[in-house]
């Protein structure tokens, strides 16, 4: 695997006197695909909201490619990176969420040129070509010019991941990126999700879709009870796993 570009050291966080995440350790390495399973409330969200600043860290560290995007005094403090520091970190990353989040007055190619555009800085004409590449490359070449409510929610979500990838992030996250589309919608978006993994973009995804998990990931974390309960190679956690909690939770899965 190539350079680390995320680092999660001793995580914790804690909602309300409940511990939600507990001592969570994780690292992103260039073009590892690394899916994240487990029960719901089982911190799997909370971990990615962390991880993207949605969400405050109550304890641990946070490095994206070098830079400490937050840290825990000896005091127990919890510092984040200055405003400068903090804008460069963001750039590192985009995240896909369950609901597309798109702008419903935009039309596709607008939702996906506006953040190049309006907080990189970059030049339209240049932005707008990339854009329709990768409108195309989602299969939505036609939909530039349609709004958001004149598309399926499989075609919403593809705009969302094409809206991501136009900032030209390190690393993707995905927090359950097919739980709100039904089954036919949920395997277009997992074919983008898919070709990305072959073109060795990383990524860090949250999924409910265990054969998918373990086709396309290079590790596979489980959690529950906001702690990692395994961790490794996806044959090995799916095919012969070594805690009884993943057992159970596959098992449950199968049936």
């Amino acid at each position: 695997m190539g350079d680390e570009i995320l680092r999660m050291s001793n995580i914790h966080k804690v909602f309300d006197a409940l511990t939600v995440l507990q001592d969570i350790n994780l690292s992103v390495h260039h073009g590892e695909v690394v899916s994240i399973i487990g029960p719901s409330g089982s911190g799997k969200s909370t971990l990615l909201r962390c991880a993207t600043f949605l969400e405050k860290i109550d304890g641990g560290e946070i490095v994206y490619m070098g830079k400490t995007a937050a840290y825990t005094e000896n005091s127990g403090k919890i510092v984040y990176a200055g405003k400068a520091q903090m804008k460069e970190i963001k750039h590192y990353f985009g995240l896909v969420f369950q609901q597309f989040n798109l702008f419903p007055h935009y039309s596709v190619l607008k939702n996906v040129m506006d953040a190049p555009v309006t907080v990189l800085g970059r030049d339209k004409k240049e932005v707008e070509a990339e854009a329709r590449v990768l409108l195309g490359k989602m299969g939505l070449a036609d939909k530039a010019d349609s709004y958001p409510c004149n598309l399926s929610g499989g075609q919403q979500q593809r705009v969302a991941i094409a809206r991501a990838l136009a900032m030209k992030p390190e690393v993707l996250f995905f927090d359950e990126p097919t739980s709100a589309l039904d089954p036919e919608l949920t395997i277009e978006v997992l074919k983008i999700i898919r070709q990305l993994a072959e073109e060795k973009m990383t990524m860090v995804i949250v999924t409910h879709e265990m054969s998918f998990a373990r086709a396309v990931s290079n590790r596979v974390i489980f959690m529950d009870g906001g702690v990692i309960v395994e961790e490794g190679d996806p044959e090995d956690v799916f095919g012969n796993p070594q805690q009884e909690r993943t057992k159970q939770f596959l098992k449950s899965y199968k049936e």
